[in-house]
């Protein structure tokens, strides 16, 4: 029923690095933990454009892979912010239901800025809907095709009551923890969180490069190949065939990792 599924200056720890672990969610968790100071401390000083989006191929860090990567890092601090952290009801079966229906009683709010009550089972579905506002924002700013982000805030609470089925069902939890040793992505709320945000954010970081519209770029770039070296068979095929294998490979790229080359 669900398809829950996955210079010399310093650079910034590959989230995939950090990430082996991908499906046991705590890992995730002290990823971010790690990954979140590098990046704002980074910001801070100017040495990387802030928010992601802004950037252009001229920047540190003008890259697809490098505000996708950062975009997501940027909607995720917003939960790493909660006080009185309880990740149980993130990352553990036994608090999902109570978690879902906490998120799903809370009123959409527009905020990129939120004061935060000192209640998790508040303050996490508050930071989770902060975290799709600013992606929102960078959307826009990005200049992302509208229609891609008109129902983003609807989209996930609809994502989250789906969920909420997923756990009413008898044994969802020893269900969730054979995905979880078969390396499968169970329902948790924050799978979905993190995955709802590297889709949106993959959307903003190719807005960023290559304008509203991927296949419109790619098809003056490759207008321009044909005509620049028009003369140069060989070398146009050879760059046509890169372009190909470029668009292809972030087409089908699921996390901003896949956009290394192996």
């Amino acid at each position: 029923m669900f398809g829950w599924g996955r210079s010399k200056k310093p650079v910034l720890p590959s989230a995939k690095e950090a990430l082996d672990n991908l499906f046991e969610p705590l890992a995730l968790l002290s990823a971010l933990d790690k990954l979140l100071p590098w990046y704002l401390k980074e910001t801070d000083e100017g040495r990387i454009v802030y928010p992601a989006c802004n950037r252009t191929l001229n920047d540190a860090g003008g890259n697809v892979r490098a505000i996708w990567k950062h975009t997501r890092l940027e909607a995720c601090r917003y939960v790493m912010m909660v006080p009185r952290r309880d990740v149980d009801l993130l990352v553990s079966a036994v608090r999902q239901a109570e978690m879902m229906d906490a998120f799903l009683r809370l009123p959409r709010h527009e905020d990129t800025v939120v004061e935060f009550k000192g209640v998790p089972l508040v303050d996490y579905p508050t930071a989770i809907i902060a975290g799709l506002n600013w992606l929102d924002r960078c959307a826009f700013l990005a200049g992302v095709d509208p229609n891609k982000f008109s129902r983003t805030g609807r989209d996930f609470r609809r994502l989250v009551a789906l969920a909420q089925q997923w756990w009413a069902i008898e044994n969802a939890g020893s269900r969730c923890n054979e995905m979880l040793a078969n390396r499968q992505v169970p329902p948790l709320m924050f799978y979905l969180m993190w995955q709802s945000y590297t889709r949106l954010a993959k959307e903003i970081a190719i807005a960023a490069i290559y304008g509203s519209s991927l296949d419109r770029t790619i098809e003056r770039d490759r207008e321009h190949l044909e005509s620049t070296l028009s003369s140069q068979p060989d070398k146009m095929q050879t760059a046509l065939s890169a372009l190909t294998e470029t668009t292809s490979r972030l087409k089908n790229a699921s996390d901003s990792d896949d956009l290394v080359r192996s």
